[in-house]
Order: structure tokens, then C-alpha cells, then sequence
């Protein structure tokens, strides 16, 4: 299951699910991959919506990766993700986000409950 507080969230690939996180390679691969001057400049292209389907397969094949997954995005041609292109998208959007969050009782999260 995956931990949200560590960054983690839950992929369901093919039905079975699989935890996705960015860890620090998994963002240096990512920057690679994409050609990205900058992690900001990829976070700016989602706040603006200014993204593509490479963007977003690149962020799902990292996230995977650095959840232990040893695939590539070939892999993933072929195989349903949950929710289709659009939940695709806001899985992208959601492991950037988490990535650079706080973690809890580090300040800005609005503090623990």
C-alpha cells in the first residue's frame, strides 16, 4: 500500500497495483529523459497545463521506477493505467507534487492533526 506522507502513490497497472514515487534518481532519469533545463521548469509546464503524454509517461516510468518497478515506458504501451489518459495525467501531477512537499511537522503543511 502505498504511504502518501513518504511521497508514495498508488498506480493500478493492468489491474494490479503497483507504488509510485520520485525518488532523487528516479528525478535525475526524469530530468534526462524529458530535457528538462530544470525539475521547476517540468513543474511549471504541469501548473500551467502546458504539458504532453511524453511528459506524463516519463513521470509515471519514473515515479514506478523509484517505487522498485525495473520496467520501461515500452512496457507500459500496452497496459491499461486506472482511469485512463486523464487519471494518468493527475497521477503525473500528483507524484511532482508530493515530491516536493514538506514532509509533516516540517512547516508549511499546515501542521499535524
Amino acid at each position: 500500500m502505498a504511504n502518501p506522507w513518504a511521497g508514495e502513490v498508488e498506480v493500478m497497472l493492468g489491474g494490479k497495483p503497483r507504488v509510485a514515487k520520485l525518488t532523487l534518481g528516479a528525478l535525475a532519469e526524469l530530468e534526462a529523459e524529458l530535457g528538462a533545463e530544470s525539475l521547476l521548469d517540468l513543474v511549471a509546464r504541469f501548473e500551467r497545463g502546458a504539458f504532453c503524454s511524453r511528459d506524463v509517461l516519463a513521470l509515471i516510468v519514473a515515479g514506478l521506477r523509484g517505487g522498485g518497478w525495473q520496467g520501461r515506458a515500452e512496457d507500459l504501451r500496452a497496459v491499461d493505467i486506472g482511469g485512463g489518459p486523464v487519471a494518468a495525467a493527475r497521477l503525473a501531477a500528483e507524484l511532482l507534487a508530493r515530491a516536493f512537499a514538506p514532509p509533516p511537522g516540517a512547516g508549511g503543511d499546515g501542521g499535524a492533526a
